[in-house]
C-alpha cells in the first residue's frame, strides 16, 4: 500500500487525538514548504500566510481575520514547537479520554484554544506594559488547546499518577499547578507573554469544563453542535436522491425511538466503564460502538 493510502487509513481509523496530530503536522509541512517556496521565489523573510492564520493581538486586526480564532491553534513553525506540543497532546489526550469521550475532547481543545486566545487579546489591550506591542504582536501554537485538556483531566481526576522520568510519579493535578507557576512566571518575565497568557486562559477553560461535568453539564455540547451545524454548510450535497429497496418494512416512530434509546443505553454503559476502569477495559465491539457514537 502507498504512503499515502496508509496515512489516509490511518487518519481514517484513528481517534480523535491522532487526527489532530494529523491536521497540526500537515498544517506544518504544508506552512513550511510554501515558506521555502516563497523566500526562494521573493528574498523576502515576510510571510504573509503565517500572519493571516495567526491570532493578532490588536481587534482591528482580528476584525479582518475573525478566522485565525480557529487557524491559530493548529499552525506551527519551529520544529520544536510543534513536536513538543503534539507529545503533550498525544500522552494527555489519552488521559482525557480515560474520563471523557472523544466529542468533548474536541470540544475542549477548540473551546480551550479559543479561551487562551481570548485572555491573549484582552491581557494585550488592558495593561499598559504591553499595549505598545498589542499593533504587531501574533500568536500561534496549539498550546492553550493542551493546557485545557491537561487541565481538564487534572481537575476530574486530581490524583491520576503520571510517571516522569528522572522523577517519578507525581499526580496530575501538581504536574498541572507546575505548568500553571511556570507560565505565570513566564508572563512575569516577559518571555513570550503571549503564550503564556495563551496557556493561563486554556487552563482556566479546562478546570471550568471540568467543574461543571462534575455536576452534570457539559459545556461542550453547544459548541460541538455548532461546529456540526457549520461543518454542513459547505458539505457536498447529492444531486440525486438514490433510493434502493429492501424486503424489510420501514420502521415506525416508536420502533425508531425505542432503537435509539438502547443505542443511547449503550453509550451510556461504555462511558460509565469508561470512568470506572478506564478505556482499556472496554472490549473491542465496544470501542468500535463508541466510535461509530462518536462520529454520528
Amino acid at each position: 500500500m502507498p504512503i499515502a493510502d496508509e496515512l489516509k487509513q490511518s487518519f481514517k481509523m484513528g481517534g480523535v487525538v491522532t487526527r489532530l496530530i494529523y491536521i497540526n503536522i500537515g498544517v506544518f509541512l504544508v506552512v513550511r514548504i510554501l515558506y521555502a517556496v516563497y523566500t526562494l521565489t521573493f528574498n523576502d523573510p515576510y510571510f504573509p500566510l503565517t500572519h493571516w492564520l495567526s491570532v493578532p493581538a490588536s481587534p482591528e486586526n482580528l476584525i479582518f481575520q475573525p478566522w485565525s480564532l480557529i487557524t491559530y491553534m493548529f499552525l506551527h513553525f519551529e520544529f520544536m514547537h510543534i513536536l513538543f506540543n503534539m507529545l503533550t497532546l498525544f500522552w494527555f489526550g489519552r488521559i482525557f479520554l480515560q474520563y471523557f469521550n472523544p466529542r468533548q475532547l474536541l470540544g475542549v481543545y477548540f473551546m480551550g484554544g479559543i479561551s487562551g486566545a481570548l485572555l491573549y487579546i484582552l491581557s494585550y489591550n488592558l495593561f499598559p506594559a504591553l499595549q505598545n506591542f498589542a499593533p504587531s504582536a501574533i500568536m500561534m501554537g496549539a498550546s492553550a488547546s493542551v493546557m485545557a485538556i491537561i487541565f481538564a483531566s487534572a481537575k476530574y481526576s486530581p490524583n491520576f499518577k503520571v510517571h516522569l522520568l528522572l522523577i517519578g510519579p507525581v499526580k496530575l493535578i501538581h504536574l498541572a499547578i507546575a505548568l500553571l507557576i511556570m507560565d505565570v512566571i513566564g508572563v512575569g518575565a516577559m518571555n513570550n507573554t503571549g503564550g503564556h497568557l495563551a496557556h493561563i486562559g486554556g487552563a482556566l477553560f479546562g478546570l471550568f469544563f471540568a467543574s461543571r461535568v462534575i455536576k452534570g453539564k457539559d459545556i461542550t455540547m453547544k459548541f460541538n453542535r455548532f461546529m456540526d451545524n457549520f461543518v454542513s454548510i459547505f458539505s457536498r450535497k447529492p444531486k440525486m436522491k438514490v433510493t434502493h429497496t429492501t424486503n424489510k418494512r420501514p420502521m415506525s416512530d416508536m420502533e425508531y425511538n425505542a432503537q435509539k434509546r438502547k443505542k443511547q443505553s449503550n453509550i451510556d454503559h461504555i462511558l460509565e466503564k469508561i470512568k470506572a476502569s478506564g478505556y482499556d477495559s472496554l472490549t473491542k465491539q465496544e470501542k468500535e460502538d463508541l466510535f461509530n457514537a462518536s462520529n454520528n
